[in-house]
């Protein structure tokens, strides 16, 4: 259930974390453990891990053909094989968590960006994962829609109890959601604290 929030100049290897605890990039050394066991193990089941472990981008990567239910619903049906009836639900759920109920039926084109972000969010959040990764979500934001997407991360942190690790530039918002902050430079982590 906690916030940990990564903060450090651009290039200093703040995504690249990410990326690597998702498993999405290999790592050259070290090791990472999630739930007890090193999911950096030869033989690791990749997927399994996935699973696990939500993600959301710096860009949305929505599916620009599948209406924002089917973005959600994707994943659930094809690898945890979840009915489509029960899928949807689960998925409109999560659209009047993030504030967007009545935007299930349209595409991502007709959607801001910051309405795009927050379906992004709630397709992370479809699988039920044990932990999510925020990689700056709001960078590639219009610095007025910024502020929908933290409010939205904000009531995730405070209400669901769900393990966040954040990159981000925000640093109100890692001041008032953050339980502890790690500063990275060079690749390295330099300091942490609360």
């Amino acid at each position: 259930g906690e916030v940990l929030v990564v903060i450090g100049p651009s290039g200093s290897g703040k995504s690249t974390l990410l990326r690597c605890v998702n498993l999405l990039e290999p790592i050259q050394a070290g090791r990472i453990f999630f739930e007890g066991e090193e999911i950096t193990r030869d033989g690791v089941d990749v997927s399994a891990v996935r699973q696990r472990i939500g993600i959301v981008f710096q860009q949305f990567n929505l599916f620009p053909h599948l209406t924002v239910i089917d973005n959600l619903t994707l994943a659930a049906r094809r690898i945890r094989k979840l009915p489509r009836a029960e899928a949807e639900q689960r998925a409109r759920e999560l659209l009047d968590v993030v504030g967007l109920p009545e935007k299930a039926g349209q595409h991502p084109h007709q959607l801001s960006g910051g309405q795009q972000q927050r379906v992004a969010i709630a397709r992370a959040l479809m699988m039920s994962p044990k932990v999510v990764l925020f990689d700056e979500v709001t960078s590639a934001l219009d610095p007025e829609l910024v502020g929908e997407v933290l409010v939205v991360m904000r009531d995730l942190a405070r209400g669901s109890g769900t393990t966040m690790l954040v990159v981000t530039h925000e640093m109100h918002f890692a001041r008032d959601v953050g339980d502890r902050v790690v500063f990275m430079d060079g690749g390295k982590i330099v300091e942490q604290g609360r």
